[in-house]
């Protein structure tokens, strides 16, 4: 599983680094064509492409750590850094899109002018750098849990969106006249970001307050304990997540007793450990097997 992970972090670098650099080109293009035209949807976009461009850096960075080996003081290695980051991610998204809504909110009352058609071209060169970043996040993140690399597809995508709403807006200033049309992309936006980012930051923060992880149910893993033979009882039942794709569980399993006379303790562990990754795909599980009566024993022990 170890190998697994460091290889999937690495793969994760180089187009994380990729888009990277495209995002910081159309982010100085969207500034200036911003500032150009006095767009505040071209501005906002580009509000939260800094955001992106911070984000992204969190993310390689996570990625670079997250492959490093463990050591006796992290027995994990730095696995964890990559939901920090995307939690990171996700609380800037969050307030660069209250902030968009409001100043959007802003100017629905009192629209100012705005250059239509360098809002349109600047809108153009966002989207063609918005596209191309989501085709190489796309290939990376195919069949991976990665939370940066989700962090960070959702960041695109919401740049795309930003980008086409800025040309619709530039349009409809441009045929029409009608100044609003700004702020209503911009509120736009601001919609698609704030709840989407969000769910990340939820699913973050259940990460790292090692809650159980999203799809398993903890019932459901017992009874399947409890229908291998030989198996009594179990407590101290306990799924959380290291990281996005690593999930852990532990669980005290009560035995018959003959199991440690007869020598048939390791073939069930091995049992037990075959059904995790068969049923619920938790590969690393670490079961502490008893006899009847030696949770009597334990301090705290829980159902």
């Amino acid at each position: 599983m170890t190998g697994h992970s460091h290889s999937l972090h690495h793969a994760a670098r180089r187009p994380l680094a990729v888009v990277l650099g495209i995002t910081s080109v159309v982010l100085v293009a969207e500034v200036v064509g911003g500032l150009v035209s006095g767009s505040l949807a071209l501005l906002a976009d580009a509000g939260h492409m800094l955001a992106d461009v911070g984000g992204l850096a969190l993310a390689l960075g996570a990625a670079v750590l997250a492959g490093a080996p463990a050591t006796d003081t992290r027995s994990w290695g730095w696995r964890r850094a990559e939901v920090l980051a995307a939690a990171l991610q996700a609380s800037v998204l969050l307030a660069v899109g209250a902030a968009v809504l409001i100043e959007a909110a802003r100017r629905l009352v009192s629209p100012p002018e705005v250059a239509s058609g360098v809002m349109l071209a600047f809108g153009a060169v966002g989207l063609v750098g918005n596209l191309a970043s989501m085709a190489v996040l796309s290939r990376a993140e195919h069949g991976r849990g990665n939370l940066s690399l989700r962090a960070a597809s959702l960041e695109v995508a919401a740049d795309a969106l930003g980008s086409v709403a800025v040309l619709v807006a530039a349009a409809v200033v441009m045929l029409t006249g009608w100044l609003r049309a700004d702020a209503v992309a911009s509120g736009l936006i601001g919609l698609f970001i704030v709840p989407r980012t969000w769910r990340l930051l939820r699913e973050a923060v259940d990460v790292l307050l090692e809650s159980t992880p999203r799809g398993m149910d903890l019932s459901e893993v017992r009874r399947h304990i409890l229908e291998v033979s030989h198996v009594r009882a179990v407590h101290d039942l306990h799924a959380s997540a290291v990281a996005s794709d690593l999930p852990v569980l532990t669980a005290h399993v009560v035995v018959d007793a003959e199991c440690f006379r007869d020598g048939h303790a390791p073939a069930l562990l091995d049992e037990l450990q075959h059904c995790l990754a068969g049923h619920f795909d938790v590969e690393h599980s670490t079961f502490q097997l008893e006899p009847p009566g030696h949770s009597e024993h334990e301090r705290d022990a829980h159902a």
